[in-house]
């Protein structure tokens, strides 16, 4: 159960009418959103460590920084990567990458921070 650098996870995802950008009222055209492609990516850094945490651990998102640089439309595969790359006492860096069947569609990088999460959710309420 040792976290460590290289731990990588990858989904597959076909675009469905919920994940256009009319849908998520980011955009006005028919074409993958945004907040769903930052939503898959978050998705994948999460499988990444999942099994490399402790029960009573989670992680909470930190920063997120995606560049979309292509369009995806209703029906198109994505591919969805993340790969831990830097951990820095509780926060762990990805970069996280999506692809369609033609191009990569988007990358960056997600930063989380590990959480106790009881005392995490004691602080919300």
């Amino acid at each position: 159960m040792a976290l460590e650098q290289g731990l990588s996870a990858s989904f597959d995802h076909s675009v469905k009418e919920e994940d256009l950008s009319i849908a998520l009222t980011s955009g006005d055209v028919p074409v993958l959103s945004t907040p769903r492609v930052i939503a898959w990516c978050e998705a994948a850094t999460m499988a990444a460590i999942k099994e490399h945490i402790g029960e009573q651990e989670t992680t909470v998102g930190m920063r997120v920084r995606i560049d979309h640089v292509n369009p995806s439309g209703l029906g198109a595969m994505i591919r969805v990567s993340a790969l831990l790359t830097r951990i820095d006492g509780r926060r762990l860096t990805f970069q996280v990458s999506a692809h369609d069947e033609r191009s990569q569609i988007a990358m960056g990088q997600v930063t989380r921070v590990i959480v106790h999460r009881q005392r995490f959710l004691e602080r919300v309420q």
